[in-house]
């Protein structure tokens, strides 16, 4: 999980701080489309599609980490069977589906506990998609819980972070192909990254579909937007995605507001402001809806390394609940399911 470029496109950039004036989305807006969206239709994945689709539209997804598995100098810790299930116990009032970024160190015993705890879908993660373990875990997962996986991602902003090429990306699908034909696929990069690169269109056109990562947050006009701009920018984001880059079901995987430190501008009151107006914004369909960023709050991931230099204290406050699971006033604004 790892920020945005400062500038939501490198065409753009002399447009970007011109955003806090009244016009504040149309850079997003009026840009034409560079290309024609590209779109895979693939039979074979198409019933748990179907039920990816049904939960982006009358479900609520948010993006899971288990709050035992930290990473301290690339290590990982592994969580527990225990303490995945007393997060998914608190997390199961408010969301029916997950979205995973892992399947090592615990992770990979998502799915079944989700099954077991009433969830209706879980979108599997694999963090390294060249790791033959993980791999295999990714797929033994979905094995033991094929009614409610309903799709896997592979890697997460592997090019923006450097970890991995577009060609490393389609080596993965081929991989998965062969092993999975009928479990829908995609890959997570910041939404600038899929409209900016060329190379991002072959890949594109194999995935079944789209998880992005859409944050107002590190907009240079962020910290001047209301909450209307904010949730806006979000909606307009997702509009040039569906125009110029995928014209399958889109998940905005990653958006939101940390909740700490206040002197960036984050707070309770921040985050819970964004959510209900993204709520009342973006009314969840099947072709497009947003996760809610993220589960927990991690606070070791201020320490965590990321592609943009520099310390980021705000990755340890992203989360909807504390990290001893304890709701968030954000939490008033989501009803219950």
């Amino acid at each position: 999980m790892t920020e945005l470029p400062k500038i939501a496109t490198k065409r753009n950039q002399h447009q970007a701080m011109r955003i806090i004036c009244l016009c504040l989305f149309s850079l997003i807006v009026a840009l034409p489309a560079a290309a024609e969206p590209v779109c895979a239709a693939r039979t074979e994945a198409a019933p748990a599609l179907e039920r990816l689709q049904g939960a982006m539209a009358e479900g609520r997804f948010i993006a899971y980490q288990p709050t035992d598995l930290k990473v301290w100098d690339g290590n990982p810790t592994r969580a527990s069977e225990a303490s995945i299930r007393d997060d998914l116990a608190a997390l199961r009032p408010w969301f029916d589906g997950l979205i995973t970024y892992g399947a090592h160190s615990g992770g990979e015993l998502v799915p079944a506990i989700a099954k077991e705890l009433g969830f209706r879908a879980v979108i599997i993660g694999v963090w390294d998609p060249a790791d033959e373990a993980e791999v295999a875990n990714a797929l033994a997962a979905w094995a033991e819980a094929p009614e409610i996986v309903v799709g896997l991602s592979l890697g997460n902003e592997m090019v923006f972070g450097g970890r991995g090429t577009w060609t490393d990306y389609a080596r993965a699908i081929k991989t998965f192909r062969k092993d999975a034909p009928d479990l829908p696929l995609t890959i997570t990069e910041p939404f600038a990254i899929f409209l900016d690169e060329a190379e991002a269109a072959s890949v594109l056109r194999e995935l079944d579909f789209l998880a992005a990562n859409i944050h107002p947050v590190f907009e240079p006009w962020f910290a001047e937007a209301p909450a209307f701009n904010r949730a806006e920018f979000v909606v307009k984001a997702g509009e040039r995605l569906a125009a110029e880059a995928f014209c399958g079901p889109i998940l905005v995987k990653e958006t939101g507001i940390p909740t700490a430190p206040a002197e960036k501008g984050f707070s309770p009151d921040a985050q819970k402001d964004f959510y209900a107006e993204l709520a009342r914004q973006l009314a969840p369909s099947r072709l497009i809806a947003f996760a809610y960023f993220s589960a927990f709050d991690a606070p070791w991931r201020a320490y965590d390394e990321t592609p943009v230099p520099g310390a980021h204290p705000e990755e340890a406050h992203w989360g909807l609940f504390t990290e001893t699971r304890a709701p968030k006033p954000v939490l008033e604004a989501v009803p219950k399911l």
